[in-house]
């Protein structure tokens, strides 16, 4: 048995054709809007990886401002010395001279007797004391004084030692009739009378002038 629909009626050629034509158009579109969609995707997607890439990027180098320090290299690098062939002169530096002034020789001091008495007693030292006995007049005889000037020689032998030709001072070491000081100074011996006064004459006459002189000295001061 055929059944047959009354109330289906045939679709024209016509309308099929065009039915296909806008099927395939819309097809299209979809196609070319999705192609829109993904290139959008990639390009935010590159807006935010942009910065980063930049940010992890080597930043620019900056050029160092110049310093003395770097000039200086600069110039010393550039620096072309040729010696070969060329007459180099030598530096002349001035001169000067350094004057010192010398020091001023000290003056010879003299060493004064002692104002008191010697001690008595043997010679201490070296010096063997004297034993040849004699008197004062004998002494100075022999040691050439003149008698006039014998009185000035009493006067002061008698308070520097009292005759006695081995009084030595304990404490400066002075010797003999006059008390030389150091007892070394006495050509011979110190305590042999004749060399200690005829030592003691040339002292007087250096020191004083002469024997009169001494007297004088020894009065105000108390020694010679």
């Amino acid at each position: 048995m055929n059944l047959e629909r009354s109330d289906l009626s045939p679709v024209p050629a016509a309308k099929g054709g065009a039915a296909r034509a806008g099927a395939r158009r819309r097809s299209r579109s979809r196609g070319v809007v999705s192609v829109v969609s993904a290139l959008a995707v990639v390009g935010f997607a590159g807006a935010l990886v942009a910065p980063t890439g930049v940010a992890l990027a080597a930043p620019a180098p900056q050029e160092s401002p110049d310093s003395a320090y770097s000039l200086a290299l600069a110039d010393t690098q550039n620096l072309t010395v040729t010696a070969e062939g060329a007459a180099i002169a030598p530096v002349v530096r001035g001169s000067f001279e350094v004057y010192v002034k010398p020091k001023p020789a000290p003056e010879p001091t003299v060493a004064a007797a002692p104002r008191g008495g010697s001690s008595g007693g043997s010679s201490g030292g070296s010096l063997p004391p004297y034993t040849g006995g004699g008197a004062p007049s004998e002494w100075m005889a022999a040691a050439g004084i003149a008698e006039s000037d014998r009185q000035y020689v009493d006067y002061i032998v008698s308070r520097e030692s009292g005759w006695n030709p081995n009084a030595t001072n304990k404490s400066s070491g002075a010797c003999g009739l006059v008390q030389a000081l150091p007892c070394s100074k006495v050509p011979g011996n110190g305590y042999d009378p004749v060399d200690n006064l005829r030592w003691a004459t040339g002292y007087a006459t250096g020191r004083y002038g002469s024997w009169s002189g001494a007297y004088n000295f020894w009065i105000n001061n108390h020694w010679w």
